[in-house]
């Protein structure tokens, strides 16, 4: 999916140009056609300001059967002969529009990526996004190293037969996972997956997917670990990892709160053993008991996936088996117990930034001050999302609107995009 060569010039400086894949995978300006981008259903103009210069690490990738658009000298729409071209960018940017697109009626769900607008300006391509957090530990530049499987064996020798090794071992050379590879780098955020379950049937879910979509980017965890391999893993890496970080909640496994009896005794293990580190988890918190079992035994940090602060936006993305009033117990409870707690913000150009979502979240976290939103690029196919979801009652705000209210109203905030060390 991914186009194979640039064909572009430089133009006047104040032209936005709109690109497309031809035929043999080239990306290709349109003449005389000016580029569009997407909010939500709408394809509507872009304006220099909206755009930066594409990231190094940001993939290129086709939209099979999405007609590339773009918008003539009369102010019309026009269809290109090409496919719609995307960006794909690195965590650490959050997009501001979709990729503008005609689609076929017989069109196939794309597949779970986060599809960002990409457009040609002053001879180089550009994308709308805002650079929303800086982290030098997650730039790709630091992973996938010719020495990473020989680094797995090492660890595998090391904490042999454990099951979590064996997983995250799998997760770090076939689906290059970063958080997995740290386990084998001895540094940084660690996942350990442990549950094989969830209560949600998440409409984007990469690890488990009804046949109404997609393929699922990753193979879901198909045991439990016990007590005893969470601990082994957690002391291994927070003994010897600088800023270690041991995550619960990964992408290759279901909802972590219904593990808790086993995370709760493997947490009280490894604190038994050593003080160092920090112990998170990334939930989606609908399972309170299990949550404050696991806040008790000592948990230091939450993160915890939404896509709304609205019953019924919520309820249709996640479909799952709790009500959104069980997410804000379980965040109660954690902040009550001096646990740092962020939102992964599952953010949608469109629709995260509608009048009746945004006064939801300014209702939300004047009772529930958390303190971080990580805005989280949704990877899904668009189309399929906003026919999901509730209709609009109101035109969007945009996305830097919505992030600068919130900053506004709420200075203690941080909007970023990682999970970071905290000294608890």
């Amino acid at each position: 999916m991914k186009p194979n060569k640039k064909k572009i010039r430089p133009r006047r400086a104040n032209e936005i140009t709109a690109v497309y894949a031809d035929r043999s995978g080239s990306i290709c300006e349109a003449d005389d056609l000016r580029a569009l981008g997407r909010i939500g259903a709408h394809n509507v103009p872009i304006t220099s300001g909206e755009l930066i210069p594409l990231p190094d690490s940001a993939d290129l990738m086709f939209m099979p059967a999405h007609t590339a658009v773009g918008m003539n000298g009369a102010g019309e729409e026009a269809e290109i002969v090409g496919t719609a071209v995307a960006a794909i960018l690195p965590q650490g940017y959050t997009r501001t529009y979709l990729p503008a697109f005609h689609r076929a009626p017989d069109a196939a769900p794309l597949p779970l990526y986060g599809y960002t607008a990409v457009v040609s300006y002053r001879g180089e391509l550009c994308v709308t996004a805002v650079y929303t957090d800086e982290n030098e530990k997650w730039d790709p530049a630091n992973y996938n190293g010719k020495e990473l499987k020989r680094l797995v064996r090492r660890t595998m020798k090391e904490l042999p037969d454990n099951r979590i090794v064996e997983q995250v071992g799998n997760c770090s050379i076939n689906y290059h996972c970063l958080t997995a590879q740290n386990l084998f780098y001895r540094r940084w955020e660690c996942g350990v997956p442990t549950s094989p379950v969830c209560n949600a049937n998440c409409l984007g879910c990469i690890s488990l997917q009804s046949s109404e979509c997609c393929p699922s980017p990753q193979e879901r965890i198909t045991f439990a670990p016990t007590a005893e391999e969470i601990a082994e893993v957690g002391i291994y890496h927070l003994s010897i990892a600088p800023d270690g970080i041991i995550s619960f909640g990964q992408g290759c496994e279901g909802e972590p709160s219904l593990a808790a009896d086993r995370i709760a005794e493997g947490i009280r293990r490894i604190r038994a053993v050593t003080p160092r580190g920090q112990i998170n988890m990334n939930s989606n918190a609908g399972f309170p008991e299990g949550m404050k079992k696991i806040v008790d035994a000592g948990l230091d940090s939450l993160r915890v996936s939404i896509i709304s602060a609205r019953e019924e936006s919520y309820d249709a993305y996640y479909r799952a088996s709790y009500p959104l009033d069980n997410v804000k117990e379980s965040l109660r409870y954690a902040l009550d117990h001096d646990v740092y707690v962020s939102l992964n913000l599952l953010h949608f150009p469109g629709f995260t930034d509608r009048v009746e979502e945004l006064a939801a979240w300014q209702e939300f976290f004047r009772v529930l001050p958390v303190q971080m939103i990580q805005m989280r690029n949704l990877n899904i196919d668009p189309t399929l999302f906003l026919r999901t979801m509730p209709e609009a009652e109101s035109d969007p705000v945009g996305t830097k609107n919505f992030m600068d209210t919130l900053h506004a109203e709420f200075p203690q905030l941080v909007i970023g995009s990682f999970s970071h060390y905290v000294n608890v």
